[in-house]
């Protein structure tokens, strides 16, 4: 058991470290949200620091991690998914970003967060999700599902449409 805590402790210095080197760009935003958020619950989650509040949505940025504490509906099941639940995916969502940080570096922004971001806030694709696309449809929230689960071990979003 104690070879397993070495290993998790190394895993943690090296992503923090990497998070800190090659991920810098959107660590250093992540830095500057979090401190604009500093009176908002605060906690670490496999190794990033998560941001906990009433924001509009969910982000990530390196190493810093923003949870929404606003209920969120899953429109095929026709009703809110109780909240508890929902965190939990969102986390495990929100890590699958910070490992595409870690494999793009300082092309995370560009590849990953501006698609991202156009996917969640552009009038066009806030339509088709309206219209019953699942948020995992676009490929760069599918990834950060699949990441997050596999790096986790837990469950994300999957194909819930929000």
């Amino acid at each position: 058991m104690e070879g397993d805590d070495s290993v998790k402790a190394i895993r943690g210095v090296l992503y923090i470290l990497l998070q800190c080197t090659w991920g810098l760009p959107q660590t250093l935003l992540g830095l500057a949200v979090f401190l604009w958020n500093i009176r908002c619950r605060h906690y670490c989650y496999h190794g990033a620091v998560v941001t906990e509040g009433a924001f509009p949505f969910s982000a990530s940025f390196g190493l810093f991690l923003f949870v929404t504490t606003k209920p969120a509906r899953d429109k095929r099941k026709k009703g809110r998914i109780p909240y508890f639940q929902m965190k939990q995916c969102l986390l495990v969502h929100e890590y699958g970003h910070t490992i595409q940080s870690l494999l793009f570096g300082p092309l995370y922004l560009p590849v990953m967060g501006i698609p991202s971001a156009a996917w969640g806030f552009l009038p066009y694709f806030r339509r088709k999700r309206a219209c019953g696309a699942a948020y995992s449809d676009f490929f760069t929230e599918r990834l950060a599902n699949r990441l997050g689960e596999w790096v986790t071990g837990e469950r994300s979003m999957q194909d819930a449409v929000i």
